[in-house]
């Protein structure tokens, strides 16, 4: 019998976070805001069977992510999503070993170095001790310096100031570069998740002020209980130098101190987005693959 797919709700949401806790490996991608951010721009469905929770992409073509649930006592090969011909995208190392264990020749897997997740030690990002954050630290320290700033932690009523200093930004962005239809699903999915913010369980974030108005935020979820957050969403108006480094290190230590790492997400083969993520020194990554089941 194959698989029975619905589109994603909230209503759902605890159901699958608890499958997802029960992950070997866990991915920002596989994180529930994540989803539910980019639903509408994948055309994301999920189905629960057989122990797991399946998601799946309708656009621009069908293709599995990363089903989530207890991966170690799973029968793969009686999964009715691991057909011939089925394509799966995102899958962490863990679970594509594990996939090629059980399937052996039957599936072709090949490493997609543009989705790896950086990973990132919390208490580096809060010091930024050493030489290799020297430039870090001292932009914060303009920030902090430079202006009269107020941190927050994100709430109901900063998200509709939040969601107006997106709109500035995605026009500051525009001005000088060519559109972008890239950085146009982008701004849906964050609209997507800040409107559902008190919704959806283990989100968080910060914003911060100057003069008022909101130059700097950050939307970030817990991954894994004390272990890992990930930032989901990052933005500030570069008009006030250090912002960036400003809302990464205070968001890390105001408010999420107690974990160990964080997910910064990936670069998607972005040149420019891949040399600011590497200058923030990662300390591991998340490989993940994208697997073929052959005919």
């Amino acid at each position: 019998m194959g698989l029975e797919f619905e589109p994603l709700s909230i209503e759902r949401m605890n159901e699958y976070n608890a499958l997802l806790a029960r992950c070997p490996e866990r991915t920002s991608d596989s994180s529930f805001a994540n989803l539910w951010g980019w639903a509408e721009h994948y055309g994301l469905e999920w189905s629960f069977a057989n122990g797991l929770a399946w998601v799946r992409q309708t656009l621009p073509e069908v293709r599995y992510w990363c089903p989530v649930g207890p991966w170690e006592t799973t029968d793969w090969t009686a999964c009715p999503a691991l057909g011939q011909g089925a394509s799966l995208t995102r899958i962490p190392e863990t679970l594509a070993k594990a996939l090629e264990r059980a399937l052996g020749p039957e599936i072709g897997l090949r490493e997609c170095r543009e989705h790896w997740d950086y990973l990132y030690s919390v208490p580096e990002l809060i010091e930024l001790s050493g030489n290799k954050f020297h430039k870090k630290k001292n932009l914060l320290n303009q920030f902090v310096k430079g202006y009269d700033f107020e941190y927050k932690i994100m709430d109901l009523d900063c998200v509709e100031d939040v969601l107006e200093m997106q709109a500035e930004w995605r026009h500051w962005w525009e001005e000088g570069h060519e559109p972008s239809e890239a950085l146009g699903a982008e701004n849906r999915a964050i609209a997507r998740v800040l409107h559902d913010f008190d919704r959806i369980k283990c989100l968080m974030g910060a914003a911060i002020r100057v003069k008022g108005k909101v130059v700097a935020y950050t939307v970030a979820e817990c991954l894994e209980r004390k272990k890992t957050v990930v930032i989901h969403f990052e933005k500030a108006d570069i008009a006030f130098r250090g912002a960036y480094q400003a809302i990464n290190q205070m968001f890390l230590q105001n408010s999420a101190s107690e974990y160990a790492l964080v997910n910064r997400e990936q670069d998607l083969g972005d040149p420019g987005l891949r040399r600011a993520k590497l200058s923030y020194n990662p300390v591991g990554f998340v490989p993940k693959y994208d697997l073929e089941i052959l005919p």
